[in-house]
């Protein structure tokens, strides 16, 4: 666990750089669909919502990288992104098999290891870190 809240900084960067890969599917939602899912939807509403889809998996991406510099805010970012990324697994598993053979596959297997590592730095900074009131924390 030492090593987990020594290099947790770089962690995030990487989840962060990797997660904000995903605003290509607020750029091209057809081919970010087909690519992660082997699946296309169709018509205006399909696009909106899969372009938001995107933008908001792009700005958990940038919490990320953005909290990765502010030790004082990573529990809640961990805590946001995490859940975010268990409901992501969540969806895509609850539909079987189904979508574990395109892209999704691969997404899944990374942010279940990316959800084990931010509850892991999460039990092993609360355990580590005598606790604090806000106005102890540093400002970067």
């Amino acid at each position: 666990m030492a090593w987990l809240r020594a290099n947790i900084q770089w962690l995030m960067i990487v989840s962060g750089v990797l997660t904000l890969t995903m605003v290509y599917a607020a750029i091209a939602p057809d081919a970010a669909l087909r690519s992660t899912f082997g699946a296309d939807l169709d018509g205006p509403v399909a696009d909106v919502v899969v372009r938001n889809w995107g933008a908001l998996i792009g700005l958990m991406g940038v919490m990320l990288i953005y909290g990765a510099k502010r030790p004082d805010l990573r529990p809640f970012v961990l805590t946001v992104t995490g859940a975010s990324k268990a409901t992501f697994i969540g969806l895509v598993l609850s539909h079987g098999t189904r979508f574990l053979s395109a892209q999704a596959g691969v997404a899944v297997a990374v942010d279940l290891l990316w959800v084990l590592l931010f509850v892991g730095y999460l039990v092993a900074a609360r355990r580590g870190v005598p606790s604090k009131t806000p106005t102890q924390y540093q400002t970067v």
